[in-house]
């Protein structure tokens, strides 16, 4: 059974997240294209897996990016708690998603097919 709950405060948590990053994140060492993609809240609120898809050529660009995110996870749990009214404001847990690089990776895969077969 879901918990409807949770997941309406992942959604929330989501677009709020998404906002937060493009517009008030400043810090240089962000580079590339950050995508929060989904939220994974725990039954009871206390957590909040925050899947983000970081669009960037480098793996070592990525890992910093994704370092920075989870250092800047304080400052931004505080400002989701004056935007959400929740009682708990769940600790946030940032983890790399690579379902966007992986769908990129089996169209350009079936786009050589495709080419192979209009030859």
């Amino acid at each position: 059974m879901t918990n409807h709950r949770s997941d309406k405060v992942g959604e929330a948590i989501k677009r709020e997240l998404a906002d937060m990053i493009r517009d008030e994140m400043k810090d240089p060492r962000i580079k590339g294209l950050i995508s929060v993609t989904h939220v994974e809240v725990t039954k009871d609120l206390r957590y909040a897996k925050v899947y983000v898809s970081i669009l960037s050529d480098d793996e070592e660009e990525r890992n910093i990016t994704l370092k920075v995110l989870e250092g800047a996870g304080g400052h931004l749990r505080s400002e989701l708690a004056k935007l959400l009214k929740i009682r708990y404001t769940p600790q946030l847990i940032f983890k790399f998603d690579e379902s966007i690089e992986y769908g990129a990776k089996i169209n350009k895969i079936l786009a050589g097919f495709n080419r192979k077969e209009g030859e």
